[in-house]
């Protein structure tokens, strides 16, 4: 909150350019009114902190365009979070020509208590009072005039899904944007603490900083009385003269405190509240009461404490049970496509290392990560089902219980739920749990949870090995197996290295809402995307150095003069770099059942765990007799393996364990703001890996499988 007045200029009537701040309550509708005002393409959640970073689009009205910057989901601009301290800085320091204000028509009182702070603040305000569909479901019925005029800002009905109000609300934007129209209501406070307010507003005009800040001199007056943290600090860093201004204020406190029998903070609230209750009676009118809550009917059982937890496990299995029998047909046409690719290449080119690099490098491993898109995108579009439809908070809800057991709560479970997608957004997630031992905790925990680059991984291997009655049950055997895993190392953790208390947990539980199939497609793409760009970088790098490790040095020629191309093909790769460094390794991973070409492979897997697919597809590729297979095929058949289910499976419990991506590495630094974590975080995973796996294999021998 460092902003001087006048550094940023309101609405150029010459570029024709409005800066729109939108702001609301978690789950809200806030992020699907953004996409839809300005055609971006942000993830769309139902659980809090999604939108962490501000994100910006714009979008052009009747030759006025509209930036429009996409704030953190807040529930005050009281600065106790975060999102609530990035909000209320773009709104202070940058100053938008318009705050839209996104709320939930169908929980009006809760989510108008942020639209009172915007009034307070003296800035132009739109208020949108999002699905009003599901208020009329409710029985209610909103007279958004008369809101209007009692609020003192305009008020638009809205369907953020449906378009519904979009054009009334664009021309809103323009006119109060360009006009800088402000609240035309103050909110009043009580006749014991009005006077106390006008006052500090005096002081406050005194010393002029209201034209030093830029900022409403009555709010800092209410930040000041409130005692916000914030205000109080900037003001003393920045203005010498506000320091008798603050000692005036803790008497002000210290007196209101005595009389009111309570702290000015919470009267300030309860008369917010007060303000918004007057309101909303003479604003909304129940129709009907005690109409059927479809929410409320399918909570009973989805939230039931015995019923919860087997519901979700049972809707996870069929979100993978779904993603390998829908997806086995198109992959395998995908497959068939790159093998054909492939049998061009080495038809048309020479032999030598170019055909090597292009047929055995570039196609074999960029190819064998490419055919796994269409059970990437049903994954992705079951779990944008599963946010976009409200269920994945329930799903928080159920399991808070037994976190709570192991020392954290449900809220740390949504970025668990979210390393399902990619750990490294889940890591991301871990900044909205305030504790920072259950912060941590859920940080070096998230990456067990079965991220979509391990999905073709655990596709490959248990296609190749298990039935497809039992492929898909195996996967999912793997992701539960992971859950579990995560639980046990939590209450490990928070017992051991970061001990300490459970905070309560109190989540919201947003209404049912059906996901639109646009909406829905647009996500699933958006992150499919990211898996195709990744095979067309970081994965064709990887297989062009992994072909490169396992092509050179060549062995000696008159060593291969004798030998089949096969042979030969062996004899290169074993004699290469890469051969090298896996038999180096390979006493290590022996007792897991794993030889060299998996030790090699799993190595590669640091980078990012799709490359593990890409370098098996190189490593089994090389030689005439492989490039006529599969690489599945190729797997059953190799000695790697014997034909063993059991070395298939413990190689997918310890790509399941083993470190995640360097990417996620990176992240958990950038997030300690240090290195001891990020290498706990690998050493404790690669350790864990070897002993479960060891465990898996060995048992497995022994009971002859």
């Amino acid at each position: 909150m460092s902003n001087e007045a006048g550094t940023r200029p309101t609405a150029d009537i010459e570029k024709r350019t409005v800066v729109v701040a939108l702001a609301g309550n978690p789950n809200a509708g806030k992020t699907t009114l953004f996409n839809s005002l300005t055609g971006a393409r942000q993830h769309v959640g139902n659980y809090p902190g999604v939108t962490v970073e501000r994100k910006e689009g714009d979008t052009d009205f009747q030759g006025t365009t509209l930036h429009i910057v996409d704030l953190p989901g807040t529930y005050s601009l009281t600065p106790y979070s975060l999102e609530e301290v990035v909000a209320r800085n773009f709104v202070i320091d940058e100053r938008p020509d318009v705050v839209v204000d996104v709320v939930d028509a169908s929980n009006l009182e809760r989510n108008l208590y942020l639209a009172t702070q915007f009034i307070e603040l003296d800035v132009p305000v739109v208020i949108v009072l999002n699905m009003v569909d599901m208020a009329e479901a409710k029985g209610l019925r909103i007279d958004t005039e008369l809101l209007s005029e009692l609020l003192g800002v305009p008020v638009i009905p809205m369907v953020a899904t449906t378009g519904f109000g979009r054009r009334e609300l664009l021309q809103e934007i323009v006119r109060v944007g360009r006009e800088r129209v402000r609240p035309k209501v103050a909110i009043k406070f009580g006749n014991e603490l009005e006077p106390h307010i006008r006052n500090v507003t005096e002081r406050v005009d005194q010393i002029g900083l209201d034209d030093r800040m830029g900022i409403s001199p009555r709010w800092l007056a209410i930040k000041l009385l409130e005692n916000d943290s914030e205000v109080v600090d900037d003001l003393r860093e920045r203005i010498p003269e506000a320091h008798q201004l603050i000692e005036h204020v803790e008497q002000v406190r210290a007196h209101v405190a005595s009389v009111l029998g309570d702290d000015p903070e919470m009267v300030i609230g309860d008369r917010r509240y007060g303000f918004i209750a007057g309101a909303c009676r003479r604003a909304v009118t129940q129709v009907e009461a005690g109409r059927f809550d479809v929410t409320d009917f399918i909570d009973t059982i989805v939230t039931n404490r015995i019923a919860g937890i087997p519901i979700f496990l049972a809707a996870m299995w069929l979100m993978f049970e779904m993603v390998f029998k829908l997806g086995a047909a198109p992959m395998g046409w995908i497959e068939s496509g790159f093998e054909a690719l492939g049998g061009l290449a080495s038809a048309h080119l020479p032999p030598g290392e170019l055909q090597s690099l292009i047929v055995d490098g570039i196609i074999g491993g960029v190819g064998g990560v490419l055919v796994f898109v269409p059970n990437i995108l049903l994954l992705f579009l079951a779990i944008a089902f599963i946010e976009d439809s409200g269920y994945m908070s329930r799903a928080a809800f159920v399991v808070d219980k037994v976190m709570s057991h192991i020392g954290l709560h449900g809220k740390s479970f949504i970025p668990m739920l979210i390393g399902f997608g990619c750990t490294v957004p889940a890591v991301m997630a871990c900044r909205t749990i305030d504790d920072e031992k259950n912060r941590l905790t859920t940080m070096l925990v998230a990456p067990l949870m079965s991220c979509s680059a391990r999905l073709p991984v655990y596709i490959l291997l248990a296609g190749a090995f298990f039935s497809p009655q039992m492929a898909g049950k195996v996967i999912f055997g793997v992701y539960l197996f992971g859950v579990i895993l995560a639980v046990i190392m939590a209450y490990i953790f928070r017992n051991t290295v970061l001990p300490g208390e459970t905070t309560p947990f109190v989540m919201e539980l947003p209404p049912y809402r059906m996901p639109t199939a646009r909406g829905l497609l647009i996500h699933m793409w958006e992150r499919t995307w990211h898996y195709v760009k990744k095979a067309g970088t970081v994965i064709l790098l990887a297989s062009v150095i992994v072909w490169f490790l396992l092509t050179h040095p060549a062995p000696p020629a008159d060593l291969l003069v004798t030998m089949s191309e096969n042979e030969a093909a062996q004899a290169h790769a074993e004699h290469s770099y890469a051969g090298r460094i896996g038999r180096a390794i390979e006493p290590i991973m022996h007792p897991l059942g794993f030889d060299w070409k998996i030790t090699t492979s799993l190595i590669a897997g640091f980078a990012a765990k799709e490359v593990i697919v890409s370098t098996m597809g190189t490593l089994y590729s090389l030689g005439e007799e492989a490039e006529d297979e599969s690489l599945q095929a190729a797997l059953r058949n190799s000695p790697t393996f014997h034909g063993r289910p059991l070395v298939a499976l413990t190689m997918m419990v310890f790509v399941l364990i083993y470190v995640p991506c360097l990417a996620v590495v990176a992240t958990v630094r950038k997030e300690t703001n240090g290195w001891k974590w990020p290498l706990f975080l690998i050493g404790y995973t690669c350790g864990l890996a070897w002993i479960v796996s060891l465990i898996v294999y060995q048992v497995g021998s022994a009971l002859g499988y």
